[in-house]
């Protein structure tokens, strides 16, 4: 049952759900149970049926297209408030997922049935509305890395990873090689050149920017 603490911290994360009627707003939420999500738990998978729309209450998912030799191309994060267009698209469509959902933290989710859904969508301008802006705003994200992807020289793309995040930047290799969709090897050696530059000082996990400047011209080459 979704208990007055719990109903609290959805509305402060998706107030536009506060626009439903009491009544309707047990209707659609008084069934739906907290779940408490790993770090590293697969939410959803490639060709599997949509079974919910989740709704994250803290926490964050990484949504990624896996390649077969096991290779990941981080498509977008969903963080706490935010809302999985991959999910909504499934959902509209009627059609199964095209890439994979992971837990990127320890996550706090409440899992919308497909039904409760279509009523906010249908019932529920405000919702609607937050549902298509966030279309648009993944769309133009999606551009950008496709963009990035098809011109921008892979040092480059890592040089403007670093400056979106925040320094030091606490990470491994791995991770940003994922966020990158290549090997970690190859992250390795670049860091090692923008550090063998001064650009960055690396230590354990950690990432420190010596010289935004020479980054921002870099990435912008």
């Amino acid at each position: 049952m979704l208990t007055p603490v719990l109903s609290q911290r959805l509305l402060q994360q998706y107030p536009m759900l506060a626009q439903l009627a009491p009544a309707r707003f047990a209707e659609v939420f008084g069934a739906l149970k907290l779940m408490h999500v790993a770090a590293g738990t697969v939410l959803f998978d490639e060709n599997q049926a949509c079974q919910g729309f989740p709704l994250v209450l803290s926490g964050c998912v990484r949504v990624i297209k896996a390649a077969a030799n096991g290779r990941e191309l981080q498509l977008y994060r969903v963080n706490s408030g935010e809302s999985c267009i991959l999910t909504s698209s499934c959902l509209l469509g009627h059609s199964s997922y095209r890439a994979r959902g992971v837990a990127d933290t320890d996550t706090e989710m409440l899992a919308l049935s497909p039904a409760g859904f279509h009523i906010l969508m249908d019932e529920l301008p405000s919702f609607r509305a937050y549902i298509f802006a966030l279309f648009s705003e993944r769309m133009t994200d999606l551009m950008e890395l496709v963009s990035a992807v098809a011109f921008q020289k892979l040092d480059q793309r890592l040089a403007a990873l670093l400056l979106g995040k925040s320094s030091p930047l606490h990470s491994t290799h791995q991770a940003i090689a994922d966020e990158l969709g290549c090997a970690r090897e190859i992250v390795s050696r670049l860091l090692k050149g923008f550090a063998e530059q001064g650009w960055v000082r690396l230590g354990r996990e950690q990432i420190d920017i010596t010289d935004v400047e020479a980054l921002k011209k870099f990435a912008a080459l």
